[in-house]
């Protein structure tokens, strides 16, 4: 279990590092209504499930604060991670609504920068294409 625990940790780990560099240590705190690409909404989210969301109640975890002075540090990315690993660890509810998340959040695709999505549909196959170049795919019944 103790490895699965550390496997979601660093699935997590991208999602929250994302949001702390986008909203420093305000990522618990921000309105649901703000627009934010995939990954850092996911982040935040993440976040504010392990953490909670009450500004009032719950001080800035010192591993969210820390990141958010210098989010390209990777000790202090290592830090978060081993801090959200124990709280899952010693919450297995926490720790199936967390896997929950970050499936959801995989399934959801994003672009970023000068790229450009055509996603393409038929009966229950269904693709996208981002990046550079071209790729033709042809899905469904032989001819």
């Amino acid at each position: 279990m103790s490895g699965d625990l550390a496997a979601l940790a660093g699935e997590v780990s991208p999602y929250v590092t994302a949001a702390v560099g986008a909203y420093g240590a305000a990522v618990l705190t921000r309105a649901q209504q703000d627009a934010a690409d995939a990954t850092v909404g996911w982040g935040r989210r993440i976040l504010q499930r392990i953490f909670g969301v009450d500004p009032a109640e719950d001080e800035v975890p010192p591993a969210v604060a820390e990141l958010a002075e210098d989010p390209d540090d990777a000790d202090l990315q290592a830090a978060l991670r081993v801090r959200i690993r124990r709280m899952l660890a010693a919450d297995p509810r926490l720790a199936a609504d967390v896997a929950e998340m970050v499936e959801a959040a995989r399934a959801q695709v994003t672009a970023s920068g000068q790229t450009q999505i055509n996603a393409v549909a038929h009966d229950h196959a269904r693709q996208a294409v981002q990046g550079q170049g071209v790729q033709y795919n042809t899905f469904g019944p032989s001819s």
